[in-house]
């Protein structure tokens, strides 16, 4: 293409080699060399100089590299890129091959000491516009994002297969690429240890520099600021923020290594490529090089990198001496721990205490990490072992604190923990408020949700083989058990110090898979803020009615009992009613109903499913133990255990969010858990009224309206559906007219399960049976709601399609479930796979945007001046405690936060609509 304008592709070279590193399992050359990185590499580095000669393909190409880690940014200021870990040890000896591998296409790989990889690309994109040429930038890199200029540059996400432009940048951080490197100066950059303005996080940055025009204009406007604390930090750190603004300036005047012309792309060789490939033994693409393998479309490269699930994590071995850790019982001592971590600019922190709940514990020790191996202990509340032993030499708690307290304070140094708003807690009764902080379980969750658990001990061994030591193997167990506060101080130090260990581990091993693997977006956009979100909801707690409790455990034991001898009646005679062996002894031997099923323990199913069945077909007996069951879990899991749960100090009860258990990313709860209270039945509806507001306040209730079917709307792309929440009509008539005819009471009830029903990726089967129709029935009101609704077809088909190829789905934020499953031999593992994966992109999106409107939330309220508090969430609702005075107020700035809550990352073109309710306890609030 002579005539055509030449069009360069940048390629940065970093993120595709720990794309391929992080994606593919470990594998070996035939020369017994790891490889894995490399073929990875080689496979995508094909696919993009394939495009030669297709639309808007690359005519020239480069491959960009770092050449060190010591550039002129590490001058100006030393701990630049100060928190990086180094490179896997098995990925080091693949960047010569895959240098070897780029030049095989005859792609130059270039590199300049003393440049970074991204002022390697602005040079050349410098040169190129003035050339006349088109840049195309293959990266995802914000720093980059300061290059895109319109019909010029813009920039290749191939990994979600995406041009970014202006609009892409505006979109994202509320200014053009010209004025990116402000918002970012203003923000810094934790990974990059840049150190930006501490308090500015990037819609902050970006409000300031729209509202002032460029970052000298901010600092010299800090008069204009209304927010005291913004003022300041503006103030203190103004020397800060220019020197962020050049270590995130591109430099863009150096020589070019090689000139432009020389990097013209004339195809694919084959035969210095295919001389690589047979060296390495990579014999599926060899295979392509001889015929052996389609190229259309680009490389179908192995199952490997397309087709099957993401490759499972493959362990590390690692030897833990933990006798060299050292025990710290002075400030000196301590003091030089704390010297180390600001040398370092990283520390991991954990924290023992001497029980599980972080409200009412009492701190005993805290444990360091510097680096692997490097980790101590600082007991500061043990006693003796009996009652006759003296308490060990230790820091009292107020001066380790007090010592504690700017380090984990320092914006400067990134606090790294696992589960840490636990720690967090524990810290705030010092009055320590540690920022910035990265959570590895957090980390994990968004890395690998579906694939294992995130706990500590699990992970060790998944990543890295290694037992953790026990709490049970210090403290023993039953009647014996002692608390932690009595351990010796060299086994507490072993156990402590290597919790911090394995926690900095794991951080060195998992933060570099967050960029590589495509899920920094959702961890720096949700998860990680929501640790402190969610941890200043547990401290808060949430006020309940002991006599309120008590009087409805009375009434609830009352109900009990004449419920227990209407089922004896039914049942013919008495029995365990809780016993599942008796009551399927009883419905089918006894009572001799049909349709049994047994399970492989020989014993009949009494399951809620078989129970509901059984209820349709008028079986008295079922439906009566069904309330039996339901009205007992009440009263044992809320009216009775709620009353012990009431923390004695506050008068409260304080619940424990996990961040790391439901896969689609909705929050759970436990001790009590306020998820499951049923809200659709009078007695559910009783439980919440006994949560109360303190006098002077009331409790108000925002909650999501329908939002699963919104998302379903927008990502489904449903004309109809976008239209009736457009227009505020009601969405379940409107499938009723339009499945039905009509929209009277029981077409609307219809409607409405077949809505949230087919979302969930319900059988012919299923839907008969809820509907109480015929198989054939449910079948056709299936493939009728798909004629009406094409786009919840194609939905429903491009996200299993989807799942089944790469073995994850992904909100609209990025999150990914995986699911192993998907491929499984057992049919009832693959569909049940399968319909969960139907259902995971939207009430993952979901999740995700109530939690980005909790991390909001506070500051909202607080910049409103309101003295509101966020404590609870379930599910779509969010529970405030509210001033009588400030009702109105609050539920505007509320409904604001949870109505904008996907800007300006999305765009969503169906409306989030929230519903708010007030009163003097939760269920009046609804």
């Amino acid at each position: 293409m002579p005539d055509a304008q030449p069009h360069l592709y940048l390629v940065d070279g970093s993120s595709y080699i720990f794309r391929a590193y992080h994606r593919l399992p470990p594998l070996t050359n035939r020369h017994g060399q790891p490889a894995g990185a490399v073929y990875g590499y080689t496979a995508m580095l094909w696919k993009l100089a394939d495009g030669l000669n297709k639309a808007d393909g690359p005519t020239h190409m480069a491959v960009i590299l770092d050449a060190s880690s010591h550039t002129f940014r590490n001058e100006m200021y030393a701990d630049y890129k100060a928190h990086r870990p180094p490179p896997p040890a098995d990925l080091v000896p693949q960047f010569p091959l895959i240098r070897t591998a780029t030049r095989a296409f005859s792609i130059p790989c270039i590199e300049t000491e003393g440049l970074e990889a991204d002022d390697i690309i602005a040079c050349y994109c410098g040169a190129a516009v003035a050339a006349g040429w088109k840049v195309t930038i293959v990266s995802s890199d914000k720093d980059l994002m300061q290059l895109i200029e319109d019909d010029k540059i813009d920039m290749l996400d191939t990994m979600n297969d995406r041009r970014i432009d202006r609009a892409y940048v505006t979109e994202k951080f509320g200014v053009g690429p010209e004025l990116l490197g402000d918002v970012l100066a203003l923000m810094g950059d934790s990974v990059d240890n840049v150190p930006g303005v501490p308090g500015i996080g990037p819609k902050t940055a970006a409000q300031l520099i729209q509202q002032f025009g460029n970052l000298e204009a901010v600092l010299a406007g800090t008069d204009e600021i209304t927010k005291p604390k913004l003022k300041q930090s503006l103030i203190d750190h103004a020397d800060n923020a220019r020197l962020s603004r050049e270590l995130v300036r591109l430099s863009c005047d150096n020589p070019l290594p090689e000139p432009l012309d020389a990097l013209v792309l004339t195809g694919i060789p084959p035969e210095p490529l295919l001389a690589f490939l047979e060296d390495q033994g990579f014999k599926t693409l060899a295979n392509r090089m001889t015929g052996g393998g389609s190229s259309s479309g680009g490389p179908r490269i192995s199952a490997a990198m397309t087709s099957a699930p993401a490759a499972p994590v493959v362990p590390d071995k690692i030897e833990i001496d933990r006798t060299n850790y050292e025990t710290v019982q002075s400030v000196e001592a301590l003091q030089r721990w704390i010297d180390r971590a600001r040398e370092v600019g990283h520390v991991a922190v954990d924290t023992e205490t001497d029980c599980i709940d972080c409200v009412v514990a009492r701190l005993v020790g805290i444990s360091l990490a510097v680096a692997p191996g490097e980790a101590c202990y600082i007991p500061v509340g043990h006693g003796g072992g009996d009652l006759l032993s003296e308490a060990p030499d230790q820091l009292r708690p107020e001066v380790a604190l007090g010592l504690l307290k700017p380090l984990l304070e320092d914006p400067a140094v990134l606090k790294i923990g696992h589960n840490f708003k636990y720690d967090a807690t524990m810290f705030a009764k010092g009055d320590i408020d540690p920022a910035p902080v990265d959570d590895t379980m957090v980390m994990s969750f968004n890395l690998d949700a579906g694939r294992n658990g995130h706990g500590m001990d699990e992970l060790a061994k998944l990543h890295f083989d290694h037992e953790c030591l026990t709490l049970k193997s210090l403290c023993g167990v039953g009647r014996n058990q002692i608390t932690f506060d009595k351990v010796p101080l060299a086994q507490a130090t072993e156990y402590a110090a290597e919790d911090a260990d394995i926690t900095l581990r794991l951080w060195q091993r998992l933060k570099p898979r967050l960029a590589a693997e495509q899920v920094t977006r959702v961890y720096e956009m949700v998860d990680r803020p929501l640790v402190a979100t969610v941890g200043r909801m547990e401290r808060r707690g949430i006020k309940v009615d002991r006599d309120y409790l008590a009087k409805l455990s009375g009434d609830f034991a009352v109900e009990i009992t004449a419920l227990e001898a209407r089922v004896y009646e039914a049942a013919q005679g008495p029995f365990t009613i809780g016993s599942p062996q008796q009551l399927g002894a009883v419905l089918y031997d006894r009572l001799g109903l049909k349709g049994g099923r047994k399970g492989k323990n020989g014993n009949y199913s009494t399951d809620v499913n078989e129970l509901e069945r059984l209820a349709a077909e008028d079986v008295p007996v079922a439906r009566l133990v069904l309330d039996w069951r339901q009205l007992t879990k009440l009263k044992t899991t809320y009216t009775d255990a709620l009353q012990a749960q009431i923390n004695p100090a506050t008068g409260r009860v304080h619940t424990s969010f996990s961040l790391a258990v439901a896969q689609t990313g909705r929050l759970s709860s436990t001790d009590p858990n306020l998820q499951n209270i049923p809200i659709r039945t009078e007695l559910g509806r009783k439980i919440r009224d006994a949560f109360v507001a303190e006098p002077g306040h009331v409790l108000m209730s925002a909650d999501y309206s329908q939002i699963e079917l919104r998302l379903a709307a927008y990502m489904a792309d449903v004309p109809q559906l976008k239209d009736a929440f457009a227009n505020g009509h009601d969405i379940h008539s409107m499938t009723a007219e339009e499945l039905f005819g009509a929209s009277d009471r029981e077409a609307r009830n219809k409607a409405k399960t077949i809505n949230f029903a087919i979302l969930y990726g319900i059988s012919s089967w299923g839907l008969a049976g809820r509907l109480g129709v015929a198989r054939d029935e449910g079948q056709f009101i299936i493939d009728r709601y798909f004629e009406r609704f094409p786009g919840i077809r194609n939905y429903i088909g491009e996200t299993t399609a989807f799942v089944r190829e790469h073995g994850f789905t992904q909100t609209l934020f990025g999150r990914k479930t995986h699911f192993p499953n998907i491929r499984s031999p057992q049919q009832n593992l693959r569909q049940g796979s399968e319909r969960a994966a139907i259902n995971a992109p939207i009430q993952g999106t979901s999740a995700d945007l109530i939690k980005r409107a909790m991390n909001r939330m506070d500051e909202a309220l607080a910049d409103a001046g309101l003295a509101a508090r966020m404590l609870l969430q379930v599910h779509d609702e969010l529970v405030f405690e509210v001033p009588e005075s400030e009702v109105e107020v609050t539920a505007a700035v509320v409904r604001d936060v949870m109505a904008t809550a996907a800007e300006p990352a999305l765009r969503l073109d169906v409306p989030l609509d929230v519903e708010v309710g007030s009163g003097a306890h939760w269920g009046a609030a609804h």
